[in-house]
């Protein structure tokens, strides 16, 4: 389960998406990342060859289980992190845009002992 940065950032934002929407579109995933278009389509192509969406006959895009794991996964670091941010004493704005790049590159250990930090505080 090896996805790039750029990969995990559209699965995230399809998890987010279909949670608020129900259903999610390219143009969706285009007006929230603020990517273009044409760069969103090449995306989705090489998230569906890999088997982390399935796209159906009226371009709706849906999150396979192997997708959603990964979604679920930096969905989860981003709002701990941004949560922590903010604890000690980071802007929103700043706290959330951080955790952003932050969620991508930490460690499965150290997010599970930064997790449990967390539980003692927030």
């Amino acid at each position: 389960m090896s996805v790039h940065e750029s990969g995990e950032m559209y699965l995230e934002a399809i998890h987010v998406l279909s949670g608020t929407n129900g259903y999610v579109r390219s143009i969706d995933i285009s007006e929230y990342l603020g990517y273009s278009k044409p760069s969103v389509s090449r995306a989705m192509g090489i998230l569906r060859n890999g088997g982390y969406i399935t796209v159906d006959k009226d371009g709706g895009i849906t999150l396979t289980d192997a997708g959603r794991e990964i979604a679920e996964k930096i969905y989860a670091r981003h709002t701990l992190l941004t949560k922590l941010l903010i604890h000690i004493g980071v802007s929103e704005e700043t706290a959330a845009e951080d955790a952003c790049k932050l969620e991508h590159a930490i460690s499965d250990e150290s997010f599970e002992a930064l997790k449990k930090y967390a539980a003692n505080i927030l």
